[in-house]
């Protein structure tokens, strides 16, 4: 009877967040300062790096990873609640924090695996924007340049764009950007940037060559690090194939063998 009235209540708990009745954007509007502990610092540029421009709201797809891993939790709670004991609910917070956690980490394969090509997308991103610059301020070139950019950097181009266009003079969009968006370089790239749009009109050109040679040798570095990565999984994969045959060498050859024997 007592596990019948408990599976009510979490039938009727959930059915009532279901409906609205129970607000969980309001549980975690009051507690945002518990769970933005909770959230990694890389999480939003990862979470962009493999959607882009679909996520449209960060903060109610992290809400769903930890409502996830509240739900877990309270399952593996519910399967040995007849004898419950410390261990178990010691258990139920590492079940809920690992279903929590898979999300993060599917992201980070993701990103290990697509590496050089997301970092590579800066450098590209740049020598497409330098040919604005050419023509326009660092600003406009920016706000022009958000269209035809990837997907992984407009929220960010977006949020750059509102801020100096707010008033703010300083570096600080320009390093918001960079640590929101931590690939290869970022920081580097965009001091050059911010310096360039301070650069006065008559020393224009000699800033922009300056930043064309520094994007070109970015630009060849990402190119580099991309055929590096191709060569050591070729390799890999090369070294796979002669110990799969090698063993299976080996395994024939002692086969042999022991029919000799045998016989």
């Amino acid at each position: 009877m007592y596990i019948e009235i408990i599976l009510i209540g979490v039938i009727v708990f959930f059915l009532l967040i279901y409906n609205g009745t129970i607000s969980t954007s309001k549980f975690f509007g009051e507690n945002k300062g518990l769970f933005s502990m909770l959230q990694e610092k890389d999480y939003e540029f990862l979470l962009r790096a493999k959607y882009g421009d679909r996520v449209y709201d960060v903060s109610e797809v992290f809400r769903k990873r930890v409502m996830k891993g509240l739900i877990a939790m309270v399952i593996f709670i519910f399967v040995f609640i007849s004898d419950l004991k410390p261990l178990y609910i010691l258990l139920a917070v590492v079940f809920g924090y690992i279903i929590f956690k898979v999300q993060y980490f599917d992201l980070k394969k993701f990103y290990k695996k697509h590496l050089n090509t997301i970092d590579s997308l800066l450098p590209y991103y740049l020598k497409s924007l330098e040919v604005l610059v050419q023509h326009y301020t660092v600003p406009v070139a920016l706000a022009r340049s958000i269209e035809d950019a990837p997907e992984v950097f407009k929220p960010g181009l977006r949020d750059l764009v509102a801020k100096i266009e707010a008033g703010d003079s300083s570096v600080d969009p320009y390093m918001d950007f960079a640590n929101q968006y931590p690939v290869r370089d970022s920081m580097r790239m965009m001091r050059l940037l911010y310096r360039l749009s301070l650069g006065e009109q008559d020393k224009k050109h000699e800033q922009m060559l300056s930043f064309s040679k520094t994007v070109s040798a970015l630009q060849l570095k990402a190119r580099e690090q991309k055929y590096k990565a191709r060569l050591n999984t070729m390799e890999s994969q090369t070294m796979k194939m002669l110990v799969c045959t090698g063993g299976a060498s080996l395994i024939l050859m002692l086969i042999a063998s022991f029919s000799m024997i045998g016989a």
